[in-house]
């Protein structure tokens, strides 16, 4: 019976873990995004760094996590960590224009950190780093809302995701990502 148990256990705990079963055709860094100032950009660019890719909006609940996102992006970009944004209506609470959103994101919450233009981050529609993120990891890549987080380590893959209620400065995101600086 116990052989029994521990051998479903072991089953059960592959179906779960997807960085384990990930085949990795491609890396992040194998793509490239357009800038919010409209600009393409290699995701090479940040190769050997650590990202943690957010989908953010202007218009929901979580929105005061762009503060707790400048300061992370402050306390640990020297010792290689991008955030990225990447602002989306898939959730319908985005403005109109990535000019709009450029300008509040500057004047309410002074971010200086990296930002795309507007991307559907889930469906059909999504941009492809999204359905890469899905293919290689699996659902809990997929965001469920806005300020869904996915951890990518310095070999461009995810390292791990986050719920969009659990804060960037959260020990559980902080310990993360400081284990992944460090490998």
């Amino acid at each position: 019976m116990n052989k029994l148990l521990i051998i479903g256990i072991t089953i059960f705990m592959f179906f779960f873990k997807n960085s384990v079963l990930a085949n990795y055709e491609k890396t992040f860094f194998d793509h490239s995004i357009e800038t919010v100032e409209g600009k393409t950009m290699s995701l090479n660019e940040y190769k050997n760094k650590v990202i943690l890719l957010v989908n953010v909006a202007s218009y929901c609940g979580f929105t005061s996590q762009y503060n707790d996102l400048q300061e992370l992006w402050e306390k640990y970009e020297n010792e290689g960590l991008i955030v990225l944004a990447v602002p989306s209506k898939s959730f319908n609470q985005e403005k109109n224009t990535s000019k709009e959103v450029k300008e509040f994101c500057e004047v309410n919450f002074n971010i200086n950190f990296p930002m795309t233009t507007i991307y559907d981050v889930k469906g059909d529609t999504a941009h492809k780093i999204y359905k890469w993120a899905k293919k290689n990891y699996g659902k809990s890549a997929i965001p469920k809302w806005n300020f869904h987080k996915i951890l990518i380590n310095r070999d461009g893959k995810i390292e791990d995701t986050f719920a969009p209620f659990t804060n960037p400065q959260s020990k559980k995101i902080i310990s993360k990502i400081e284990k992944v600086l460090k490998q």
